[in-house]
């Protein structure tokens, strides 16, 4: 019973002591918000034809699917030219914003509303990716995922350093503006009715402005440590489940991939990858297919390797030589379907989904070499990335940043 008691509370201890997993969540950061941005860069110039109030997908349409499935939306506020630039300018600046973690709990939260606003006013456009991306852009919303690799982190480290020297700190005067337009954004849509489609999305913006308001409160008027304490707590409880979703969310989509495959008749006969490499839509490289094709026993290893990998990988994380093989033949999977295919932001948006698996090690190697590729083009003092913090550090040393909204 000692053994068991001493064991859980070592387990809630790691728990609510630390966010789990910095690196894999500056990685999925990183990863969502380049293949949103990339996405919505390229589709630029087709944007009316694919988001527009005079878009195929016609505007009233949009407006009778989201009144029966309560999906929420931006763009279906208004049916006018302006306020659909402004709202897809607002998805790329957000996605730039998460992707150098610059504020990132605001960016965080307008990301998902802009994944949100575009994907569900044409739920046609778009692929398996996209349904990734959706899902995905809904739980980093609950994760830390600006504590390395951020320009909060780097900011949190020149708070930390102009602390130690006794330097007196001011207000963030971009947090706080950040915060209360936030603040004056959903009370004209709560006053105007707009948040008549459903409640989840807009309970969940409203719970996210009050809690950081709170948050910047307790770090600037309590002189006590233990508010802060349980707020890091709770932060610290919603980033470790959060990502404990996101892991769970992986194993499903390949556990269910792989079993629906195991049932198809082309798949158990070796012949499913042959079909999409002939399709004209799937073939960016004819060549490049015709080759691949060319060999039976190619085909034949490529459909039964897909499906046993699917298959297997859920029950290979308690072993982690064998997980990290299949990571590996997974993202190059993923990297084939991008170039043979021609489906690069579905492979991106899976490649970052798999990287959540990643190991530590190799992901601090990985930043190393980054950061010294770099060094000749960055200043000496903002070459040094600042480890997650401890739980005794007050929310004005976070990498979060020090007011509400600025993380």
């Amino acid at each position: 019973m000692n053994r068991f008691s001493l064991t859980l509370s070592r387990g809630v201890a790691k728990v609510t002591e630390s966010a789990l997993g910095p690196y894999q969540s500056a990685v999925m950061r990183i990863g969502f918000a380049a293949t949103w941005l990339l996405f919505l860069l390229r589709e630029f110039p087709h944007r009316q034809e694919l988001y527009g109030p005079a878009g195929p997908w016609g505007w009233n349409l949009a407006k009778e699917l989201t009144a029966d499935n309560h999906a929420f939306t931006v763009l279906l506020w208004s049916d006018g030219q302006l306020w659909f630039e402004c709202c897809y300018l607002l998805a790329i600046l957000a996605s730039a914003a998460l992707l150098l973690g610059w504020r990132t709990r605001t960016a965080s939260v307008l990301f998902m509303v802009g994944v949100l606003s575009l994907q569900n006013r044409s739920v046609f456009v778009g692929d398996g990716g996209d349904n990734v991306l959706h899902l995905m852009s809904f739980y980093l919303v609950f994760t830390r995922c600006g504590q390395v690799w951020s320009l909060d982190a780097r900011r949190a480290a020149r708070l930390q350093a102009a602390r130690a020297r006794g330097e007196r700190l001011s207000v963030d005067p971009v947090g706080s503006s950040l915060w209360a337009v936030s603040g004056l954004a959903l009370l004209m849509a709560a006053f105007t009715g707009r948040f008549d489609n459903g409640w989840l999305v807009p309970a969940l913006l409203w719970t996210a402005w009050a809690v950081l308001g709170v948050w910047w409160a307790v770090g600037r008027w309590t002189k006590s440590p233990q508010p802060r304490i349980l707020l890091d707590v709770v932060t610290n409880v919603l980033h470790n489940g959060a990502l404990c979703v996101i892991m769970a969310e992986a194993c499903l989509i390949y556990a269910t991939a792989g079993w629906y495959k195991i049932q198809g008749s082309r798949w158990q006969d070796g012949t499913a990858v042959y079909y999409p490499l002939h399709l004209d839509y799937f073939s960016p490289w004819p060549g490049l297919a015709d080759l691949m094709s060319s060999s039976g026993t190619v085909m034949m290893i490529v459909a039964y390797g897909t499906v046993m990998v699917q298959v297997a990988f859920p029950f290979t994380l308690f072993n982690r030589r064998v997980k990290n093989v299949l990571l590996v033949l997974m993202m190059t999977e993923h990297a084939m379907i991008a170039v043979v295919l021609g489906l690069p932001f579905f492979s991106l948006a899976m490649i970052t989904a798999d990287a959540v698996f990643l190991p530590t090690p190799f992901l601090r190697r990985l930043g190393a070499l980054v950061a010294r590729a770099r060094g000749p083009l960055v200043p000496r003092e903002d070459r040094t990335v600042p480890a997650p913090r401890s739980p005794e550090s007050s929310p004005e040393e976070s990498p979060q940043g020090r007011v509400g909204f600025t993380a």
